[in-house]
């Protein structure tokens, strides 16, 4: 395999923000701040290397969650245990990391394949799993694209005592070497 180049990388939260940072909403996604999360962090990598949208060339979207989109399970979970109450449609939470890697293709022209993967367990924080370092080698190896935006999103898990409750995100815009 052909080593990777990072031509910009962002954090959420960020390691050099003063306070604590809030989440911009997004539009159409609810129940949870995996979305916004994922969208965010995908904004600041591409801003630092393009400026505004769109973006030029091929780009690939790859996200990497070993947990996905925790608050939306957990309100699945709850509108299913509640047998008088409707399934919310915008909880088909399948289709919910699809969804936000749509809208961030959509909003930036990004044309290359768009993949999310599930590593066995989540990376330290700031960390990009290696398995999605090796698929987005193998996407610009393929030729399916001239840069991947990987994207390692984790929830913090709500019930964890020794979590400090914060959602975190990296993503790395690469290219070969």
């Amino acid at each position: 395999m052909t080593a990777l180049r990072i031509l910009a990388e962002a954090a959420w939260p960020d390691p050099e923000a003063r306070g604590p940072e809030q989440l911009p909403p997004l539009p159409g996604f609810s129940a949870s701040s995996f979305n916004p999360l994922v969208a965010e962090t995908a904004e600041r990598c591409l801003r630092a290397r393009h400026g505004d949208a769109p973006a030029p060339g091929r780009t690939a979207l790859l996200l990497a969650s070993a947990s996905g989109d925790l608050a939306t399970a957990r309100a699945i979970e709850e509108a299913a245990a509640d047998t008088a109450r409707r399934m919310p449609p915008l909880l088909f939470f399948q289709s919910n990391p699809n969804a936000v890697l749509g809208h961030i293709a959509a909003r930036w022209g990004l044309t290359g394949p768009v993949v999310a993967i599930c590593p066995d367990r989540p990376p330290p924080p700031g960390r990009v799993p290696q398995d999605a370092l090796d698929l987005a080698e193998l996407l610009l190896a393929d030729g399916d694209a001239d840069q991947v935006l990987v994207i390692a999103a984790e929830q913090a898990e709500q019930t964890d005592e020794d979590a400090d409750g914060t959602d975190r995100a990296v993503a790395l815009l690469v290219t070969t070497a």
